[in-house]
């Protein structure tokens, strides 16, 4: 068994990661306050056009809106029981949205009045641990429960297999006993690999960057519609001693400069006038990369095409996010049943082994649906793929690819 290090160190490590986590939420909710160094516009006008772009948000619902999760084939410790007492359609929804956002989220578990299994998620940026690589279980962990209106902490808690450690900011600690094997703290993690245990965010670095310049470019686009809509002009050759009122030569439709006593006129100009048009280029890139990146298409940044697409168009057009939903499916899956294992030796106040669960499969529903045609054609597939080898795609595999609830199946 792995030397725990202790809540000291975890508190530490949690300290280290928080402000990571809290850019990517800061991102996610538009409250990144990234100002755009011009050396040509001044700081005045920039405030002033300050513009908001939902990129990351966008690439990270547009994924966690496709991952519904739909239960356990082989349930054999009644693990669906646990989460359908826990309110499972806002559960799986924080977690998976929360893991996407920070990387990871954690389900803490604890007991209610009558020692039933309750789950609470808590994201990223007041929760961590150490992982055991093998099942991804934590060996250690560390959850801030309760804060203030301030986000100072009123509870914590250390969590390892014997033992959870309750801390009160009103100093009335309390210690109580594990019997679950487990530390009560189980982590859900998106794409972790053997460098990052505790996966990836979906916000990543280049896909905030893209956003930041993608603003700077909006703001831009602001501030010279204002030139575009009113072009700067000049006039050459008015006396020093004139009174000439340029508001007023801004807004009306008709000027009256008059001569000198000499007869000399003003000669009136305009600037060339500025074209929008780069900006709308450079602003459009900016959104191809973007896409190209998150798996998504620009009609899904904004630019839409003038042919809607079909229902087969569209899924080609997102096999990269496809590809991205059917891994994270893996990966929150196993998470999902970790959490369902901890709960139910839990709930039967019972040591399980993690291997009892080789039978128990999570199953989620199709992350792209089916339009008509599309299920036509998977009709006549099926049956000649019966035909062929007879009872090859039963009720379960059907209902599972195309999400149609299939009675007694």
């Amino acid at each position: 068994m792995a030397e725990l290090k202790g809540k000291a160190y975890l508190k530490k490590k949690l300290n280290s990661k928080k402000t990571w986590v809290q850019t990517r939420y800061d991102y996610y909710e538009l409250k990144n306050l990234k100002r755009d160094n011009s050396p040509v516009i001044p700081d005045g006008l920039i405030a002033r056009y300050e513009s908001k772009l939902g990129w990351c948000t966008k690439a990270v619902d547009s994924l966690a809106n496709r991952l519904i999760f739909d239960g356990f084939d082989n349930d054999n410790f009644d693990l669906w029981e646990i989460f359908e007492y826990n309110n499972k359609d806002v559960l799986f929804d924080s977690a998976i949205r929360s893991a996407l956002i920070g990387g990871c989220c954690f389900v803490y578990i604890s007991a209610d009045e009558e020692g039933y299994p309750r789950l609470q998620v808590i994201d990223g940026k007041n929760a961590t641990g150490n992982i055991d690589p093998i099942t991804n279980l934590l060996t250690e962990g560390y959850a801030i429960l309760e804060t203030d209106d301030h986000g100072q902490i009123i509870t914590d808690a250390y969590f390892d297999a014997d033992h959870t450690e309750y801390s009160y900011r009103n100093g009335k600690d309390e210690t109580v006993r594990n019997q679950t094997g487990y530390p009560l703290l189980v982590p859900v993690i998106y794409r972790p690999d053997a460098n990052r245990p505790f996966g990836q965010s979906r916000i990543s670095r280049d896909c905030m960057d893209l956003q930041d310049k993608a603003r700077f470019t909006l703001t831009r686009m602001e501030v010279a519609a204002e030139f575009y809509s009113f072009p700067q002009k000049y006039i050459l050759g008015t006396a020093q001693d004139s009174d000439f009122d340029t508001v007023k030569a801004t807004y009306t439709s008709f000027l009256e400069i008059s001569g000198d006593e000499d007869g000399n006129k003003p000669t009136a100009g305009q600037f060339a006038q500025a074209s929008l048009a780069p900006l709308i280029d450079q602003f459009h890139t900016y959104a191809k990369a973007f896409a190209g990146i998150t798996g998504l298409t620009t009609d899904d940044l904004g630019f839409i095409s003038e042919n809607p697409s079909s229902a087969e168009s569209i899924k080609a057009g997102h096999g990269d996010l496809e590809r991205l939903a059917s891994k994270a499916q893996d990966t929150f899956g196993s998470g999902f049943l970790n959490v369902g294992l901890v709960a139910a030796c839990l709930r039967d106040n019972f040591h399980y082994r993690r291997r009892v669960l080789y039978e128990t499969t999570p199953l989620w529903k199709p992350a792209f649906s089916m339009d008509n045609s599309s299920i036509g054609s998977f009709g006549d597939a099926i049956l000649k793929i019966n035909e062929a080898v007879p009872n090859a795609i039963g009720p379960k595999t059907i209902e599972r690819l195309t999400g149609i609830p299939i009675e007694n199946g």
